[in-house]
């Protein structure tokens, strides 16, 4: 008889929280542990361009709209997710952009989350890198994503606790001392998850040139294009960068729809391989060679996302509606920043808080202390994850006060 060897694993802390949350009758309630958007009112928000999808789209009565697609999947959304990440106009025909879209390997993927799975084991098994470097901190599910591809795992400094911003130094000389020609460099794009901290562009450019001489293969994790800065050319500069300016570089990019579409859960994303100019002939082997995990996994992706926005993006009015909603949650997320640390300094709570606005993105890593955050929990029911990380979106106009007044009182009375 077979006797199977499994030991138990942690729950996954961002479900386990939301359960708790959900769990929790008390009135006053706060949930800024998960990362979705919510509105002032605390509810959830279709986007409005993707409601008028919707329409268009039962509107259209497709009658191939659940039928299979291609391995790599839907064939006219995977130029779309390009153009979209690399910034190609899709009406030009100039013989620069048809040469570097010859460079790119476009698969689709179940959303960001199955792009980065798709990339690690594609590297683990074509590139063989002895190390991946993640950042210190970073997104829990990229250490399990590439555990799971069998790839040992190292650390690069990224957010300096004393000051509680981005520590490009020690990034910088860690990567110049210890990582070796063909590691993996995992790279967030925009809104560095956890932290809301992302270089600037002089910054991007040391590392990228960091990453080119010492032969450093950059992997970035697009998570929150267009939802970072309300603008989708600002939030992929780093990416394009490379493209544009590192033409004998290669590089992947893991693209998810799930922030800047509100689309969580229907599982939209898209993978890119990037080769360097002059090896165009090989972007169809390593596109069917992406096919080839994919087949085994998934078959393919799925469709209604997609279709979704392939909607959107192959119309000028939604497109330009999608990018009005980008701006709207963008700067709803500003503005509870904004009156969160006002009201922290309002209340004069004993240290710094210009982190708070100085940070981007959906997250906010506080600099609250495991203790300060179970004491938020426990007695004013406010729930974020135990690294101090915060959702600023289950932030409102109806809770900000509450929950500065709740973080003054653990701070001046909570180690």
């Amino acid at each position: 008889m077979t006797v199977l060897t499994v030991s138990p694993v942690p729950p996954d802390e961002i479900f386990a929280l939301n359960r708790a949350y959900t769990n929790d009758d008390y009135p006053q309630k706060v949930n800024l542990g998960v990362g979705v958007y919510r509105t002032n009112e605390g509810k959830p928000w279709p986007l409005p361009v993707v409601q008028e999808a919707e329409t268009q789209l039962r509107e259209d009565n497709n009658l191939f709209r659940h039928e299979y697609t291609a391995i790599e999947g839907d064939i006219a959304f995977l130029p779309l997710a390009r153009d979209l990440m690399f910034g190609f106009d899709p009406h030009s025909t100039s013989a620069k952009d048809e040469s570097t879209k010859a460079r790119i390997g476009t698969v689709q993927t179940v959303a960001g989350t199955g792009a980065n799975h798709l990339g690690a084991i594609f590297l683990a098994r074509h590139m063989k890198p002895r190390t991946v470097w993640l950042s210190n901190p970073s997104w829990a599910n990229h250490l399990t994503i590439w555990e799971l591809a069998d790839i040992p795992r190292k650390t690069y400094p990224y957010y300096s606790a004393a000051t509680r911003s981005f520590d490009f130094t020690g990034m910088m000389s860690t990567l110049e001392s210890e990582a070796e020609q063909g590691d993996v460099v995992l790279l967030h794009a925009c809104a560095h998850n956890p932290t809301g901290l992302d270089p600037n562009k002089e910054q991007w450019r040391a590392i990228i040139d960091l990453c080119e001489r010492k032969r450093l293969f950059p992997f970035f994790d697009s998570a929150y294009q267009g939802f970072a800065s309300g603008s989708a050319d600002e939030d992929a500069w780093a990416v394009r960068y490379v493209l544009n300016e590192k033409p004998q570089m290669e590089m992947c990019v893991a693209q998810s729809f799930s922030k800047n579409f509100g689309l969580y859960g229907q599982r939209v994303g898209a993978f890119h391989y990037v080769l360097n100019d002059g090896a165009q002939d090989l972007r169809d082997t390593v596109v069917v060679n992406l096919c080839h995990l994919i087949r085994g996994e998934y078959s393919m992706g799925p469709t209604a996302g997609c279709s979704i926005v392939k909607k959107v993006l192959t119309s000028p009015e939604l497109t330009a509606q999608w990018h009005d909603d980008l701006k709207t949650m963008s700067s709803r997320i500003i503005s509870m920043r904004q009156a969160l640390y006002d009201e922290l300094v309002r209340l004069q709570t004993p240290g710094t808080w210009k982190h708070i606005v100085e940070q981007n993105g959906m997250f906010s890593y506080t600099g609250l202390t495991p203790s300060q955050v179970y004491a938020l929990k426990d007695k004013y029911h406010i729930y974020l994850l135990k690294s101090g990380r915060a959702s600023i979106s289950g932030l409102s106009p109806k809770n900000v006060t509450y929950v500065a007044r709740a973080i003054d009182e653990v701070v001046r009375n909570v180690n």
